[in-house]
């Protein structure tokens, strides 16, 4: 049966995301749990399914708003589910079906890839950055894991010396045929035992256990440019995995890239927002009040100096030009933006308070605060006061 849990959860993304992020998501969980990378583990095959259709359903616009508005049970009162029933399907006719959404981005089948050539599973890994490092790019050492060649059978999955034989499942055809609603329409997979490689590998590679491909750590040097954002991407073309064993049992054909995404920190004073960065400074009353001069901080340079006008008001906004940081395209930066906040002290000398009561006995008479008295004559009015 199709399942019953929430599709955004399953990709784990919000209600709000845009079509893009849909995608990346579901690429993301396709990668994580393809059978492929995940042989015999039955969870890995159920949570790939599951994304499968969750994918089928929100990258549909018509049926994501129906979904949306009345969950699982509109989609089914309207005929307007998930089109498939995964639940029943072999991942292997999963992973065929959404081939063409995303091109050779998981590998290539028999045929698949640039130019009929087969192509490796696209690999995803997190790398962490400073906003210094925005500002300035940066290169860090980036470990991850892929499947790779077997060095013992050399990706056959076979002993040394042994011999594939033909599979008896699908009697060397690599596909089997499959009925269904009491053999009415009839549906062709590929082989769950051969897995469409049309031979079976007796005795097995004590290196990979068959699968021709064995879990490898590597180690990259990786240029990120200055202006990257956050969850933005940087491929390694080639650094990815070799095609499947099924398809090229010695790796021969493209391999797929890597995918670096890129995590920004939070920085202890400034805030991001596109290329300009946004500082919250607290200033006194005085400061507000009789105007100052003062120094803020500013990313990877010297203080800047700035001027704040007398009579300045809370929320106010000044800028510092060019000190925010680089558009990744343009190389231009952005502002550095100061939101001015003004702190009132909540403890008072006796001097303090006395100098603040006359002050406001002088306020009041000399109707130096107009908006004040604007607004509470409104008040008046309307009271009938």
């Amino acid at each position: 049966m199709p399942t019953t849990r929430d599709y955004y959860e399953i990709l784990g993304i919000a209600k709000a995301a845009d079509a893009e992020e849909i995608k990346r998501a579901y690429r993301r969980m396709a990668m994580k749990y393809h059978p492929d990378r995940n042989p015999g583990d039955a969870e890995a095959e159920s949570k790939f399914k599951e994304a499968a259709e969750a994918y089928e359903v929100l990258a549909d616009d018509s049926r994501r708003k129906i979904y949306d508005q009345y969950g699982h049970e509109g989609l089914r009162s309207r005929g307007s589910g998930a089109a498939h029933d995964f639940s029943r399907m072999n991942a292997e006719d999963i992973f065929s079906m959404f081939n063409d959404i995303f091109g050779d981005a998981f590998g290539g089948r028999a045929g698949g890839g640039r130019r009929g050539q087969a192509r490796g599973y696209d690999l995803e890994t997190e790398v962490s950055i400073s906003l210094e490092d925005v500002l300035t790019g940066c290169t860090r050492d980036v470990e991850f894991s892929r499947a790779d060649i077997c060095d013992t059978c050399k990706g056959s999955g076979g002993a040394p010396g042994s011999k594939p034989v033909r599979c008896d499942t699908c009697g060397g055809q690599g596909v089997v045929i499959q009925s269904g609603l009491g053999g009415m329409f009839r549906m062709q997979t590929v082989c769950p035992n051969c897995r469409g490689r049309r031979e079976v590998i007796k005795d097995k590679c004590p290196g990979c256990k068959g699968r021709g491909r064995v879990a490898k750590t590597r180690r990259i040097e990786v240029k990120i440019p200055p202006g990257v954002s956050e969850g933005q991407a940087v491929r390694i073309a080639g650094e990815g995995e070799p095609p499947p064993s099924e398809v090229s049992p010695d790796g021969s054909g493209l391999r797929g890239d890597l995918h670096v995404v890129i995590r920004v920190e939070a920085h202890s004073m400034l805030r991001r927002e596109g290329d300009h960065l946004v500082l919250e400074m607290p200033i006194s009353f005085t400061q507000a009040a009789l105007g100052a001069h003062l120094q803020v901080p500013t990313i990877g340079g010297e203080p800047a100096s700035i001027i704040i006008p007398k009579g300045t008001q809370h929320g106010t906004v000044l800028r510092v030009h060019d000190a925010g940081l680089p558009n990744l395209r343009s190389g231009r930066r952005g502002d550095l933006v100061i939101i001015t906040k003004i702190e009132i002290p909540k403890r008072l000398t006796d001097k303090q308070e006395k100098l603040l009561r006359e002050f406001a006995e002088d306020e009041h008479h000399k109707g130096i605060l107009p908006e004040t008295q604007g607004f509470w004559k409104k008040i008046k009015d309307i009271l009938g006061a």
